[in-house]
């Protein structure tokens, strides 16, 4: 037992790459001599994040649909037929035991000749507005993994199991002192601190705000872990300081978490996971520039609960200013949001999602 085969797929962003790794992961750790094989889309980053941490990976020429006329949407038709020919082969060579997918074009082809094949298929959707691959997908999945509640308008209800999200391992038990993560970061103990977070690329509107203001921050006594995203660090990085410190990109985010007092955060589903396991009081700036704008219902649902505050882009430059002096100068909003945002972490996402996983292996 245990020499089993596992094809993965989920890609284009973080957001389905990282999951799908923690997967392969604990069904590695629970199957030493298991074989593992992803499929992403050529030219996205699961091409170079994938072997970095020791998969093979094999690459389709398939890309999503553009919301305007563009020769790329052109070329989809023709990528599409090609991609399921090449889903094809790649199955039909590797013979998984079962097909796990996370989201992604390609995981679409992926999973529908597996599942053409007789192929057992998995599904887990990171967002509480489910993307339309894995829409496109249920009717052939065995299980489907949510993270979030109401999930039956997307898919059919017999085969949802409320998992949560795969979270990164050092944060489901988060052992960093806070002294010791403001020693690292070189800030003041005495003082509140703010943690920004727009995602490893950044996040424009949400660091043009953060430079507009560092004057009222400086104001307010309180000094900022500023991660402003490799795009941006050139732009930003002549604002670091003793009480601001500018990052392209955040290697522990352990460290980073620890020293926060509060956190302001785009609201993709990885970061959501993570934020409810922190515990920490949050404040959501969710890009409008995403699929079915699923960063605010993200949000939302948290915000629902008690759980989070939520500002719009569009509410910036009128809200931001009291909307954060509310919250930094309120402990009994800070405790609350705390508390509640730590009732809905669920720190086994990964092994229950591995449970199901197995359930499906002959």
């Amino acid at each position: 037992m245990g020499n089993y085969r596992f094809i993965l797929s989920g890609g284009g962003t973080g957001g389905h790459i990282y999951p799908a790794i923690a997967i392969a992961n604990e069904l590695k750790r629970r199957h030493p001599k298991a074989e593992f094989l992803f499929v992403g889309a050529k030219d996205k980053m699961e091409m170079e994040k994938v072997p970095q941490a020791g998969y093979k990976i094999e690459g389709l020429w398939i890309s999503g649909l553009q919301r305007k006329l563009t020769l790329k949407n052109l070329m989809f038709p023709l990528k599409l037929v090609i991609s399921l020919i090449r889903a094809r082969q790649i199955t039909k060579q590797f013979r998984p035991n079962v097909a796990i997918g996370t989201g992604g074009f390609a995981s679409g082809p992926l999973l529908k000749m597996a599942a053409g094949a007789k192929i057992p298929c998995v599904l887990q959707e990171q967002n509480s507005y489910a993307g339309i691959t894995n829409k496109l997908l249920a009717s052939k999945a065995k299980r489907i993994c949510v993270a979030y509640d109401r999930m039956e308008q997307f898919f059919p209800k017999e085969k949802i199991i409320k998992t949560g999200n795969p979270v990164r391992s050092d944060l489901v038990d988060l052992k960093v002192d806070k002294k010791e993560a403001i020693d690292f970061f070189g800030l003041n103990a005495n003082k509140k601190t703010i943690l920004i977070i727009g995602g490893s690329l950044g996040a424009r509107r949400v660091n043009q705000l953060i430079e507009k203001e560092l004057v009222f921050f400086e104001n307010q006594e309180v000094q900022l872990i500023w991660q402003c995203g490799k795009l941006y660090y050139e732009d930003y990085k002549q604002h670091d300081s003793n009480s601001v410190k500018v990052l392209a990109f955040l290697n522990r985010m352990d460290y980073a978490y620890a020293a926060a007092d509060i956190i302001i955060s785009r609201a993709g589903a990885g970061s959501v996971s993570e934020l409810c396991l922190v515990g920490k009081p949050v404040l959501f700036i969710p890009s409008p520039n995403v699929a079915e704008d699923h960063q605010t219902k993200n949000a939302k649902a948290l915000v629902s609960k008690d759980a989070a505050l939520m500002l719009k882009e569009s509410e910036l430059d009128t809200d931001f200013e009291k909307s954060f002096v509310d919250l930094i100068n309120s402990m009994d909003t800070q405790n609350k949001l705390s508390a509640n945002i730590k009732q809905l972490a669920m720190p086994k996402a990964t092994e229950h999602i591995v449970d199901e996983i197995e359930k499906l292996l002959k």
